[in-house]
């Protein structure tokens, strides 16, 4: 990799890639570990598998983590509780942890729904767009954001929404009816009201950050992950040891159990495979996190990411084992997402020049 600075556009590329690289590999390994057994995949069911790939995601997130001591801070400031000192910054990055924990198992939920990655992606993705412009409306008059949301980072959200609108409201007969599928709507509010508490308190940790003071990211993000796996944890423990808690009994309680209990011949594979996601994690939090940017634009430039990195796992599956290639409407909606990046690219230009005449960048230029 090149050498970049610190909010530098370089830098940026650099998270877009790695991102893009993880996902693509996220996408293709979701829908092969859960195809068909008949069709000479694992077969495993959605729970099987969203067991084994959290467990790895969350593995190599902590490894990382305690490994490189992003756990740990000198720059922080500590407040006390009953003769505790503390970072006082956790009393918002454990909630936005919980946050974390809803948003890894909805995400996974997702792909496994009957409808491509691509499509699973566009919905997603264009909706949390929508709650990133939301929070700098809200921070703006918080005082919080001191910056101005660029005409084109609004008119790049306006191409984003058009995008998942054609995938929502052009269902034709026979097609996966999203809005009138009480479990894929569950699943989408869960994910959407975890990112719209998780959005927030990253743009609060972000935008509240001493002027010349380093941002900290990766240790948010060490912080986030611990809570993350304490919560899911926690919220796991009742699931596999007692599920009579829940009432009668229900077959994705039993087939996440017998996950554990009784592991399948391709666990160990399916755990590998979920060390993709958690490489997606890294470069997630460090795009919606990024320095100088409004939550409008990091969310645009994370989600599209994604979006892209959809597309390709679509048609690599389909290459590779055969799956469905992308219809006539995945594509409409790449189109759109190509006409908002080029607004991206206009009000990037816009935010480096801003950024470098404010001495914001390490070096007062993208590198």
């Amino acid at each position: 990799m090149w050498k970049t600075t610190e909010g530098s556009t370089g830098r940026l590329i650099q998270f877009c890639l790695g991102y893009f690289i993880f996902y693509v590999i996220t996408g293709v390994t979701v829908k092969y570990f859960t195809g068909p057994a008949a069709g000479g995949f694992p077969g495993m069911q959605d729970a099987e598998f969203l067991v084994y790939s959290t467990f790895g995601g969350s593995i190599i997130c902590l490894l990382v983590v305690f490994a490189r001591g992003w756990y740990r801070t000198q720059t922080e400031p500590r407040m006390e509780f009953a003769g505790v000192r503390f970072p006082s910054a956790y009393l918002y990055i454990f909630p936005s942890g919980f946050c974390t924990a809803v948003i890894i198992p909805t995400t996974t939920m997702m792909y496994m729904l009957p409808i491509s990655v691509m499509v699973a992606m566009v919905i997603m993705r264009a909706s949390v767009i929508v709650i990133g412009r939301i929070v700098d409306g809200i921070q703006i008059r918080q005082g919080i954001l001191k910056k101005k949301v660029y005409q084109e980072e609004n008119t790049a959200a306006i191409f984003a929404i058009t995008a998942a609108g054609i995938q929502i409201f052009f269902v034709k007969p026979g097609d996966f009816d999203f809005l009138h599928a009480p479990v894929a709507m569950t699943i989408l509010g869960s994910y959407l009201t975890a990112y719209m508490f998780r959005i927030y308190i990253m743009n609060y940790f972000k935008n509240t950050r001493p002027k010349g003071a380093p941002q900290n990211n990766e240790w948010f993000f060490a912080i986030e992950q611990i809570a993350a796996s304490v919560s899911m944890a926690l919220i796991a423990l009742p699931v596999f040891f007692a599920p009579e808690l829940f009432g009668r009994t229900h077959a994705q309680i039993e087939l996440f159990r017998g996950a554990i209990f009784q592991p399948l011949p391709g666990w160990p594979s399916a755990v590998l495979a979920g060390t993709a996601f958690g490489g997606v994690a890294f470069f997630s939090v460090f795009i919606f996190m990024f320095k100088g940017r409004t939550a409008t634009f990091a969310n645009l430039v994370n989600r599209l990411t994604s979006l892209v990195a959809g597309t390709a796992a679509t048609l690599l599956f389909a290459l590779m084992y055969g799956g469905k290639l992308p219809k006539i409407q995945d594509w409409i909606s790449l189109l759109y997402i190509v006409i908002a990046v080029v607004y991206l690219a206009i009000a990037e230009r816009r935010r480096v020049a801003e950024l470098a005449a404010a001495q914001e960048l390490n070096s007062g230029a993208p590198k």
